[in-house]
């Protein structure tokens, strides 16, 4: 009988222990989770495709990323981390690739293991690697894979290259060399190869040898930033592209049905969260394009959701990234209601060999196929911590001299003079 009652008592406790724990766990998470972003793009899969704890209110804190606004206001929260009300603290924050490893590498972000997270074998390797700090440990997560192809105008490829075929236009633009004589043969049509002199940046930057700052802080153009110059400069002078700022409204209005231009260049968010225009049901070209690899494989940009030091909501934080990047149902969704190339091999492989699908974007083409051809192409390496303000202040330095405004010299003296304003340490020529 003694051992009977000791027995039921021994499970009794761990019942107990069992029951209290649960609520006692639950207690411990915040009632506001803050998120820190700089558009509204994630906010709007957030809210479709997430589903709040009860009890728990949202709270997003967006700042544009011009003129690196939108770190300053992060760095300031994150900076006050220690001292911040749990209300007031930041549990999870929005990073680019230009500038993930300044956090991943500083004691604001934690482990995804802190938060009982594991990275699944669908996700790419490299969306890993860039989330994660100089000894491995990984911060955060990426619901998009980047990779970047040509977006081209069908029609305009059929008037100059006689094909709007992906493949045969790949053949016919596969080298700078064949993109600058099609130029050529474009303006001769009335037509622009693109619309903005910054249009083909991330092409040659993405393909650096070497980062913009060396190991003794001295800064370092590569050959391609400098081919890059030379080739726009060229562009320029012959009118095969337009003058203005790749965000600017004059090349947007380039999208619509009455644009001149033949190619753009960017991943799957770029054409559907950015090409607006040429998706306007009266003035658009909907279906009039298509995507191939261009003249060199590149990625552009990613967004990654990155879990900050101090959060006391690592169960919801943990339940984000497993939304976002295992949840097939989600990415499938992405893919589908979005138009996002997900971060799962899986949802991937499973569009990707589906001949019923494809983007009415594209005219039908399954840009997933298109793009898991080009993901193997994909590097994480020569990247710092200030490569995107030395990115956008070359390009806006750089636009005086191209419109003419400037010579090289005074445009790459602005450069330098705005390097040692904002990064005093990097040593400028």
């Amino acid at each position: 009988m003694k051992k009977l009652i000791s027995v039921v008592l021994c499970l009794l406790m761990i019942a107990g222990i069992v029951t209290i724990g649960k609520p006692v766990a639950a207690e411990t998470q915040g009632k506001v989770f803050n998120i820190y972003a700089w558009n509204e793009e994630f906010k709007g899969f957030f809210e479709k495709y997430y589903t709040v704890p009860e009890g728990v209110t949202v709270n997003w804190i967006i700042n544009p990323s011009d003129g690196g606004v939108y770190q300053q206001k992060l760095d300031e929260a994150l900076f006050n981390q220690a001292t911040a009300a749990d209300d007031e603290k930041v549990d999870m924050f929005l990073a680019e690739a230009d500038y993930i490893g300044k956090y991943v590498d500083s004691e604001y972000t934690m482990g995804i293991d802190q938060i009982g997270f594991q990275n699944a074998d669908t996700m790419y390797e490299y969306t890993i690697k860039a989330a994660s700090d100089a000894n491995g440990v990984c911060k955060g997560v990426s619901f998009q894979c980047c990779p970047s192809a040509l977006i081209y105008r069908r029609s305009i490829a059929k008037d100059v290259l006689g094909t709007d075929d992906p493949d045969e236009v790949q053949a016919l633009l596969n080298s700078w060399d064949k993109f600058e004589t099609v130029a050529a043969d474009a303006k001769a049509k009335g037509y622009y190869m693109t619309a903005s002199f910054a249009e083909t940046y991330r092409v040659f930057s993405n393909n650096c040898t070497m980062p913009w700052v060396d190991a003794d802080m001295n800064l370092q153009f590569d050959p391609m930033i400098e081919a890059w110059i030379d080739q726009t400069d060229k562009f320029i002078q012959n009118g095969y592209t337009l003058d203005c700022g790749i965000w600017d409204d004059e090349k947007n209005q380039q999208m619509f049905a009455t644009g001149k231009t033949m190619c753009f260049f960017g991943p799957a968010w770029y054409f559907n969260f950015c090409m607006g225009n040429a998706q306007d049901p009266e003035k658009g070209c909907m279906g009039d394009w298509a995507i191939c690899e261009g003249p060199m494989a590149h990625f552009w940009g990613g967004t990654w959701l990155l879990a900050a030091t101090g959060s006391d909501n690592a169960e919801m934080l943990k339940d984000i990234f497993e939304t976002f990047t295992v949840n097939e149902d989600v990415c499938s969704k992405l893919v589908e209601n979005e138009g996002q190339y997900p971060n799962n091999t899986k949802v991937v492989d499973k569009f990707a060999n589906d001949a019923t699908y494809g983007s009415k974007f594209l005219g039908g083409q399954n840009d997933i196929l298109a793009f898991s051809k080009l993901t193997g192409n994909i590097k994480w390496e020569n990247h710092t911590n200030y490569d995107q303000i030395l990115n956008e202040s070359l390009q806006s330095c750089l636009q005086e001299y191209f419109k003419g405004s400037v010579d090289k010299d005074t445009a790459l003296a602005t450069f330098y003079q705005k390097i040692n304003e904002t990064y005093p340490t990097i040593v400028t020529p």
